[in-house]
């Protein structure tokens, strides 16, 4: 496999950080060196969260330049906006339907833009969007979103799916591995 960076965005609470540990898992099972780094400084607040992860058969700094990213998951829609300057014009936009909205719209400061996903289907061709919300609902748990996102993405790679399942059930506690397997499953079939 070639070297490839993922770049992961969203809002605090949906998951991005353990599906760029999960990312991290795949990689790594499938024998590539991985660097990973993240920001989430208001996360817990709902404020914006980022993932690089990138792997190859050696990398150097976990860090994305802007424009390099082969893989841009946006968890929410504004957030996938805001950090499309990262994506490579050759690169996949992979959209969460969802829009949370941040302090500047909650205080009437701002508004959401208007036809959001038109617009961002305007600046990017490969774009992709899921209602990840949606599937993780007929998963049968709505904070499954991050696995139906991965199940998604899933198919852009060259990973057999058998990867992609043992790296989540290494990681999610097992209580919650069968909810997630099955929201992975429907985000594959996307």
């Amino acid at each position: 496999m070639k070297a490839r960076n993922l770049f992961l965005a969203g809002v605090g609470g949906q998951g991005i950080l353990l599906a760029g540990e999960i990312l991290c898992i795949v990689f790594m099972e499938e024998g590539l060196d991985v660097k990973k780094s993240e920001v989430h400084g208001m996360a817990q607040r709902g404020g914006s969260v980022t993932s690089h992860v990138r792997c190859g058969p050696r990398v150097f700094s976990p860090l994305i330049p802007e424009g390099q990213a082969d893989v841009l998951m946006g968890f929410e829609a504004l957030e996938a906006l805001r950090w499309l300057h990262f994506l490579k014009e050759e690169g996949v936009l992979l959209v969460n339907r969802q829009e949370i909205n941040p302090t500047t719209v909650t205080s009437g400061r701002m508004d959401y833009p208007n036809r959001i996903y038109d617009v961002i289907k305007k600046r990017h061709a490969r774009t992709r969007i899921v209602d990840g919300l949606e599937l993780a609902r007929k998963a049968g748990d709505v904070r499954t979103v991050n696995s139906v996102l991965l199940g998604a993405i899933s198919r852009e790679l060259d990973i057999p799916e058998e990867t992609w399942k043992r790296a989540i059930s290494q990681r999610i506690p097992k209580k919650f591995v069968s909810v997630n397997l099955h929201a992975f499953e429907l985000g594959r079939g996307q």
